[in-house]
């Protein structure tokens, strides 16, 4: 799969409207299905040899509205990997202790390590996204938290972290579904917030800040990737292929083994 339509290059001029939230007509679920199967087989693989060589760190930025598919994308495109190498971080609301520092404070300790993989399930971007829509800090404070928070992401590549920015993207009608399905479906109950249907009343403000968001800190280095995300199945064949791609552009190696195995037997 050709990913590069996905990536955000020229961040100016950048349309969130203009971005398409479904699968293409043409699309074939069973074919996908396969792809996807293939695709995290070779995460698989790749977070094996990422862990063995220890050097290579990869961060995966995860942000939508509501309902947008985050925990459903962690599971469907991480789910066959060894959680001894690859951790998935929430951030959730603040705490007070969290609330007394610097809002880049409770991220940085949960940046990942060598030969990591470290997924934000939401992450420092709801300090100009939430806190934004909602006013709950002045605009001149959220207007310089963009850069910051490129310089922030700039250190971490420095300093040898891959990041890949994904924005699942999907459309007001597939949220509503959504949220329908988690009161019309007892076992989903546990999912619905009373808080949803406020938030879902931002809606225009958050296509807004969003597209602000992806304009100020799409970067050479730091790239959004805005998904298409009505299609679950879609979803997670076009990440899955970005991820693979990340990966397999790190040009790893496998460790040097230890000298003499060749003379070793085991009785």
């Amino acid at each position: 799969m050709d990913t590069s339509c996905f990536r955000v290059t020229q961040p100016a001029q950048f349309s969130l409207e203009a971005m398409p939230t479904a699968a293409p007509d043409e699309f074939d679920k069973a074919v996908s299905k396969k792809k996807v199967k293939t695709l995290t087989k070779r995460i698989q693989e790749l977070q094996e040899l990422m862990w063995a060589e220890d050097k290579q760190r990869l961060l995966v930025v995860l942000q939508a509205i509501d309902t947008g598919g985050k925990d459903g994308t962690i599971r469907s495109v991480f789910g066959r990997t060894n959680p001894q190498g690859v951790k998935v971080q929430s951030f959730k609301r603040p705490t007070e202790l969290e609330l007394s520092h610097d809002y880049l404070w409770r991220v940085h300790p949960h940046v990942p390590g060598n030969g990591e993989i470290v997924v934000f399930n939401r992450s420092h971007y709801e300090d100009v996204l939430v806190v934004k829509v909602h006013g709950y800090a002045p605009t001149d404070v959220i207007e310089k938290r963009y850069q910051h928070i490129r310089n922030f992401e700039q250190m971490l590549c420095d300093e040898g972290t891959t990041i890949i920015k994904i924005f699942l993207h999907i459309s007001k009608d597939e949220q509503k579904r959504r949220l329908e399905d988690r009161l019309n479906q007892p076992e989903k109950n546990w999912k619905f917030e009373m808080g949803d249907i406020k938030e879902r009343s931002f809606w225009e403000q958050y296509q807004e800040v969003f597209e602000t968001m992806i304009q100020e800190t799409s970067t050479e280095n730091a790239p959004w990737y805005v998904i298409p995300a009505n299609n679950k199945k879609y979803r997670n064949e076009i990440i899955s292929s970005i991820v693979v791609e990340a990966l397999e552009g790190l040009n790893m190696q496998w460790p040097e083994p230890a000298e003499g195995l060749e003379h070793i037997r085991i009785e």
